[in-house]
């Protein structure tokens, strides 16, 4: 066990083009050997993409996107008496958000297709209308809480 106090929370700043953290967020996972000038070209393409096919905001579709893969429950490994138990337990707002991110880019990057610009464009698009990759991966974690329940009670 710890003796230290908790450390504190690290806040990374807003994009510059949008003011939105979400979209920090997402171009911080979508990075990949400190390029981020990469990672902004990326994600603002996918978002003028969005823009110019469903003129609508783009901020707005990323914003559903990303609660719509949220997930809810989530199962953790707990060992009791020799025996290991998949337990559910809730999803905290900020690991949830941290997770769709993740799923989502995962998703992209498992697509067959030239540019990835083109490829989060679509799953972003998928996403909001709650199809594709992501939320499949949404379903199967939420579908594995569920038939898990019965050992809720093994959760502290």
């Amino acid at each position: 066990m710890a003796r230290r106090r908790p450390p504190k929370k690290l806040e990374s700043g807003p994009d510059p083009v949008y003011g939105s953290k979400l979209v920090q967020m997402v171009v911080n996972r979508l990075m990949k050997q400190g390029k981020k000038p990469l990672a902004y070209r990326i994600c603002y393409l996918s978002m003028e993409l969005i823009e110019k096919e469903t003129r609508r905001d783009p901020l707005l579709l990323l914003e559903e996107a990303i609660r719509n893969v949220t997930p809810v429950m989530q199962v953790k490994a707990k060992r009791r008496g020799g025996a290991t138990y998949q337990v559910p337990v809730p999803v905290e707002v900020e690991q949830g958000t941290a997770l769709a991110i993740r799923w989502i880019l995962s998703a992209c990057r498992n697509r067959s297709g030239k540019r990835m610009a083109f490829k989060l464009r679509d799953e972003l698009l998928d996403a909001s209308k709650k199809m594709g990759s992501a939320m499949r991966r949404r379903e199967e974690v939420n579908r594995m809480a569920e038939a898990n329940k019965a050992f809720a009670k093994n959760r502290f």
